[in-house]
């Protein structure tokens, strides 16, 4: 009998004491037992590290530990973190689920797991939905952009239909595809794109899960810095696109949203 498909969940922190034990909770919860969580702190000065250290405790003492791992140090910035989880992850498939996000329910794992072992090959992408969630929990809305039914590296044409924290990659690939450091606040969409162009290159299928992976919180980075974002990620569909269909694009956007006010 194979041992079971490992999976490897990166959670980043910096000063997230309020955030955090939403998120081990929430990997706690999991049925799923092949899991592998990987914390990286940006040395935070609050009591983040008293949260995680306690997690590592109640881990070690159920029947079946799971792996913790925690690393604290100074980086420069969150896709720098981001790299960092990546180099130590063991899994066949990784997730960033970060500091007050959770998985959409506790067998959340074990329906991607299912999903991987389906085919003959191991999808390089496995995703599904998000849910926009407050800081209590409380689910808001669906994200405008919705997954489509079949996802291929040109899909991002259209926006990034998947969101971040739903976007489960094959260790092999995403492994040999860092966090590009040249982008503050968009580094994710170049990273998903460039895993996506890569598992084309290998003929490897992408993978729709059917459901809804992660309530993802409503106050992150990229919305704090929506108009830089937006400059960066025009940048980033220029470069995989080129400028007169990213430009064509941006006028529907514009269109798009007119309509619908």
């Amino acid at each position: 009998m194979k041992p079971p498909l490992k999976i490897s969940v990166i959670t980043v922190t910096y000063n997230a004491a309020n955030l955090i034990a939403k998120t081990i909770s929430s990997v706690e919860e999991q049925t799923y037992d092949a899991v592998e969580h990987i914390i990286i702190d940006g040395n935070s000065q609050d009591s983040t590290l008293s949260e995680i250290h306690h997690y590592q405790e109640r881990n070690s003492r159920t029947e079946h530990p799971r792996e913790i791992v925690c690393r604290s140090e100074p980086d420069r910035g969150i896709y720098d973190a981001m790299n960092k989880g990546l180099e130590l992850a063991t899994g066949k498939y990784l997730l960033f689920l970060n500091a007050g996000d959770r998985f959409h329910t506790p067998d959340t794992l074990a329906q991607i797991a299912a999903v991987a072992e389906k085919g003959d090959k191991l999808p390089a992408v496995i995703y599904g939905d998000t849910h926009i969630v407050d800081a209590a929990g409380n689910f808001l809305h669906r994200r405008r952009l919705s997954p489509p039914p079949r996802l291929t590296w040109r899909s991002f044409q259209s926006g990034m239909l998947v969101c971040h924290q739903a976007f489960f990659a094959r260790r092999d690939i995403a492994q040999k595809t860092p966090y590009d450091l040249h982008f503050r606040f968009s580094a994710d969409f170049d990273w998903c794109i460039r895993v996506m162009r890569a598992a084309h290159r290998r003929k490897l299928p992408l993978a729709n899960a059917g459901l809804v992976v992660a309530d993802y919180l409503n106050e992150g980075t990229t919305t704090r810095h929506h108009k830089a974002s937006l400059r960066e990620r025009f940048r980033i569909m220029e470069k995989y696109y080129g400028l007169m269909p990213t430009l064509a694009y941006h006028l529907w956007f514009l269109v798009r949203n007119f309509i619908k006010k």
